[in-house]
């Protein structure tokens, strides 16, 4: 097959979820040629927007804008001795597809990490005592400072049109908000969402527990909001569909509704969809990129060259993309020396199902962010040294969707048929969710790598996961199960059930747990256990940036989303400041 030559551009563009929507508006507005490539198709307002219906099989059940396993398969094993096996059906987690990425069909809950969270090696040298924690735990410092990242999260909230209540302005703590938030220079845009019954419930028991509760932050818009690039988001109508659907309303932050619009409308950007990008394509010398090569909707091989690649894509592609294109030393567990596909971690999550008799909570008057969370077990605010393990979780209560098929039912009602069906009428609406979410740690044999047995359509081999729960993140489970167990009986509801990982627990593939998968290419500042510098720049391949949850060397509880967004927007100043001008390393090993 002959390769198609497309026209040189300044940025090509992998992958047109948040990052690179952002990346590519960001250095389009510097004046730069940008040309983005999307492995799905186009997703406009006329597929999804009023007054088209929210159809709850096709969205939740049938994952209509998710990528199928076909797509972006894994295989995946608990460890190095297993053959691993590829992902048949999305179950723990649904990549995105098509422009907007997940970004499209995301929950919404816009949430910093603290300070702790990013500096997480730093606190457990300080507070915990030699041998407490696993030996063949890898956690590591993100590379900045706060008051570095911090006007990054500002601006991307900012064009998100985040929704809450400010907790820390200046190091000053305000009541309503959360008082272990890092400080913040702005307070948020936009008031927080209303409340519902069950929200309101959780916030004062957990308030007479002695927690700080306070309102999820919401790229849900309060109100009408305007953003810096112009592009208008409606307010939130809580029509109650929101995870795994797009937005309805145009109320719920993504890169159609606060990016898409005004990018569209610059000249020196253009975008291809259906365009499959397999490999980047290195100079001789190995320390720079021309190029990316892409199969495109009518199955040609399309060689698009650029002065920069970014790539934006999922988690897991870009780290495929490194793999398969020779960008930095695959990782090896056994020698731990290279970089490309350590410090690989997912989450966990739980928590307890209460059902009152007497309470109507009209869970369709929802959004995907309403509800309220704390943040006192989380990293530094509560004594985990002495628990014997580190990390913490966020947890709430959020009513988060009312579609029907999803209710949560008693024990022992049956799972279809007749008796379901009378299950379902007699208690839809009459249950509340107490939630965990959960931080992971790295660890040494965690990792991702190309697959030696399974590849895809084109001859190309899978992306190998290899993990498992390790006895830290269990230890944690069964701590948060004492603390949700303390604010249910403090509900005090007819009946409830819980879901905590036993620490016997092997990590499950076929439940839904999230899609908030991280590492595999971090940022860092050493070469030899980084992929990335604090720009998100390769540390082989000078004209290589890759934005994306693949730069967390760990999970913290917060969703990543947030961190996403000011990474990318750190990382696409840095290039405007600094790279354009002298094209190179822009940190120096």
């Amino acid at each position: 097959m002959a390769t198609i030559n497309k026209e040189e551009v300044d940025v090509v563009v992998v992958g047109l979820g948040w990052a690179g929507s952002l990346m590519s508006i960001e250095l389009a507005m510097a004046g730069l040629k940008v040309r983005a490539l999307e492995r799905g198709g186009d997703r406009g307002y006329e597929e999804f927007a009023y007054p088209k219906p929210a159809d709850e099989y096709a969205y939740a059940v049938r994952n209509k804008v998710m990528a199928t396993p076909a797509e972006a398969a894994v295989t995946v094993r608990y460890n190095m001795s297993q053959t691993a096996l590829p992902t048949r059906k999305w179950g723990a987690f649904a990549p995105g597809t098509g422009v907007g990425g997940s970004g499209l069909h995301w929950t919404a809950v816009l949430i910093r990490p603290t300070p702790t969270d990013l500096k997480l090696k730093t606190y457990a040298d300080q507070a915990y005592k030699p041998g407490i924690l696993q030996e063949d735990m890898r956690i590591m410092d993100f590379p900045f400072t706060w008051d570095e990242i911090e006007p990054y999260y500002t601006k991307f909230e900012n064009i998100c049109g985040q929704s809450g209540n400010t907790g820390n302005l200046r190091g000053q703590i305000l009541e309503g908000g959360d008082p272990f938030e890092g400080p913040r220079s702005e307070p948020y845009p936009l008031p927080p969402l209303e409340d519902t019954l069950n929200t309101s419930m959780f916030a004062k028991a957990a308030k007479k527990l002695g927690y700080h509760p306070f309102p999820n932050p919401s790229a849900c818009v309060s109100r009408a909001w305007t953003n810096p690039y112009g592009n208008q988001i409606a307010p939130c109508n809580y029509c109650g569909y929101c995870s795994k659907y797009p937005c309805l309303n145009y109320s719920k932050a993504s890169p159609q509704t606060a990016v898409m619009d005004a990018l569209k409308r610059m000249d020196n950007f253009s975008y291809e969809v259906h365009a499959n990008v397999m490999k980047v394509v290195l100079h001789d010398d190995k320390k720079t990129a021309k190029g990316v090569i892409y199969i495109d909707a009518q199955g040609n091989e399309c060689f698009q060259p650029a002065k920069i690649v970014v790539l934006s894509s999922f988690q897991f592609c870009n780290v495929r993309l490194m793999l398969l294109s020779g960008i930095g030393q695959p990782y090896n567990p056994i020698t731990e020396e290279g970089v490309i596909g350590r410090n690989y971690a997912f989450l966990s999550n739980g928590g307890a199902t209460l059902f009152f008799k007497d309470k109507n909570f009209n869970p369709f008057a929802t959004a995907g962010a309403t509800g309220q969370m704390i943040n006192d077990i989380s990293p530094g605010n509560f004594d985990g040294p002495s628990l014997g393990f580190i990390g913490g979780a966020k947890i709430h209560s959020s009513q988060a969707t009312g579609t029907p098929i999803s209710t949560a039912l008693p024990k022992g009602t049956p799972s279809w048929g007749t008796g379901w069906k009378e299950g379902l009428e007699e208690w839809y609406g009459h249950s509340m969710k107490i939630s965990i979410t959960t931080t992971c740690q790295s660890y040494r044999d965690i990792y991702l790598d190309l697959d030696p047995n399974y590849k895809d359509e084109y001859g190309y081999p899978l992306l190998r996961m290899t993990f498992d729960w390790k006895q830290n993140e269990l230890k944690l489970q069964q701590y948060l199960k004492g603390v949700v167990s303390n604010i249910t009986k403090e509900l005090n509801p007819d009946s409830y059930s819980e879901s905590f990982l036993p620490m016997d627990a092997h990590f499950d593939l076929t439940k839904y747990v999230s899609t908030h998968n991280v590492g595999g290419a971090v940022m860092g500042d050493n070469p030899k256990t980084s992929a990335l510098n604090k720009y998100l720049q390769s540390w082989d391949v000078h004209n290589v940036f890759v934005p994306g949850g693949n730069a967390f060397p760990q999970n913290f509880q917060a969703n990543p989303t947030d961190t996403i967004g000011a990474l990318t927007l750190m990382a696409a100043q840095a290039i405007k400041d600094i790279y354009l001008k002298n094209p190179g390393p822009m940190v120096q090993a």
